[in-house]
């Protein structure tokens, strides 16, 4: 580990685009890490371009094509992306907003820029490596791939599909002084591109999408805001009240983690410094750094990793034998978008999902394995749990909440538990257990009368 800020470890870049050297600038297809500070891809494409005596610019494609994506997740996107594009030009970078579809758009920049490299993000799920592959049909200059989303890079922590946390976590508590480093800064860019770049109108851009939602302002700036109330308040009485819905200890990062706008390392650099209590600590990093790295596991090493075919041997053949157990009642899909079910701890949570765009880390497991209660079958339960987390939450369509249903509903990095009607083995949550942790009386309150207004 290091401390004074060195340059990108080796193995977080791997080469993804065999083709011939050649002049020409440095692009850098920015699409997961949308921020300007402490993005080893950046920071790499930086350090290539320096050493080619190119410019760098950064390229960033708006695509419509996000499965239930939602106007305010595109709001909260832009607002953060239009910081970016401001710490960016005071660097003298400039970043360029494409419209259309990345995998014909960026290729074609390229082309025009006649790029001599290109460098961009690593990303397992399905569509990034669907417009990726287009990209690389039509490029004609190498291309790298950084991962700069995990600690330990995710294709150096593991070869394989791990089976839960306890596999992955020595593996990536053996690499994590290798790769624990603090950032160097980004330097001032003094390379001239070569001819005019397209201008962005960032007022119409961010008047098209609307103001980002009240509850959780977007950009760098309001993600290392939240990190420092996180640090103050909710660090120190995270080892026992992160689980507490009612005053949660929670840091409530993950929408800027997922839209890139803080990286997992700066929050885990931050934390280790933190005067706070080191059972705090530890048990914050490790749902920061192992069970965030085992999700990113499970969908670069699980094709099918939103469907049922993800879910473990046992966990198939356990619901399969349960399937036609009688349900206490079936739950429509406009009782479940409006928070209106028999269960009133689940419509609650579903009611601060729909006010805030987040939910409670534990509620949502309960709400997921309600839903698989309600549901006939575990491939319904499955794909309405990913419908409404991935149109409602603010941190959607992303490796974690892929994996949190996945285990929620299929037993993914779990173990058999005592077999019950619907869930067999499958791990239960019920409003009893509940109670046991938590007022669920007084989060139920509260929730109800937020929702009369």
């Amino acid at each position: 580990m290091t401390h004074g800020g060195q340059p990108m470890h080796r193995a977080r870049a791997r080469a993804i685009h065999d083709r011939p050297q050649q002049p020409g600038p440095v692009l850098y297809w920015m699409h997961r890490e949308m921020r300007a500070d402490d993005n080893w891809a950046l920071l790499h494409a930086q350090a290539l371009a320096a050493e080619r005596r190119q410019p760098l610019a950064v390229v960033f494609c708006l695509a419509r094509s996000y499965a239930l994506a939602s106007l305010t997740h595109f709001a909260f996107m832009i607002h953060g992306l239009a910081e970016t594009a401001t710490l960016l030009a005071a660097r003298g970078i400039p970043l360029i907003v494409l419209r259309g579809e990345p995998g014909r758009e960026v290729a074609a920049f390229a082309r025009e820029a006649r790029a001599g490299l290109l460098v961009t993000d690593a990303d397992p799920t399905r569509l990034k490596r669907a417009w990726l592959a287009a990209i690389l049909a039509d490029l004609d200059c190498p291309a790298i791939e950084v991962d700069a989303r995990n600690v330990v890079p995710a294709r150096v922590a593991s070869p394989k599909a791990e089976y839960m946390a306890r596999t992955l976590r020595p593996k990536i508590q053996r690499l994590l002084p290798e790769f624990l480093d603090t950032f160097p800064p980004l330097a001032h860019q003094t390379e001239d591109w070569p001819g005019p770049l397209p201008k962005t109108d960032w007022p119409a851009l961010l008047a098209e999408f609307g103001p980002a939602p009240a509850s959780f302002p977007s950009g760098a700036t309001a993600a290392r805001e939240a990190l420092e109330r996180f640090v103050a308040d909710g660090l120190p009485r995270y080892a026992d009240d992160r689980n507490t819905p009612l005053t949660p200890a929670g840091s409530l990062l993950s929408p800027h983690l997922h839209f890139g706008q803080i990286s997992a390392q700066t929050i885990a650099l931050r934390v280790m410094e933190a005067q706070a209590p080191a059972k705090a600590r530890a048990a914050f990093l490790e749902q920061l750094i192992v069970r965030r790295e085992l999700a990113e596991n499970f969908c670069l090493h699980t094709p099918g990793y939103d469907s049922t075919e993800a879910f473990p041997a046992w966990a198939k053949a356990t619901l399969a034998k349960h399937q036609n157990d009688l349900r206490p009642y079936l739950v429509s899909e406009n009782q479940l978008d409006a928070g209106d079910t028999p269960d009133a701890l689940w419509n609650a949570a579903q009611r601060q999902l729909l006010a805030t765009g987040h939910m409670h880390g534990w509620l949502r497991m309960y709400w997921a394995k309600q839903i698989l209660f309600w549901s006939h079958d575990a491939e319904t339960a499955l794909e309405r749990v990913l419908r409404l987390n991935d149109t409602l939450s603010l941190d959607g369509r992303d490796v974690n909440g892929y994996a949190g249903a996945a285990w929620s509903v299929g037993g993914v990095h779990d173990r058999p538990w005592p077999e019950r009607p619907v869930f067999g083995t499958v791990r239960s949550m019920t409003a009893r257990g509940a109670a046991h942790k938590f007022d669920i009386r007084a989060f139920i309150t509260h929730w109800t009368r937020h929702a009369r207004g």
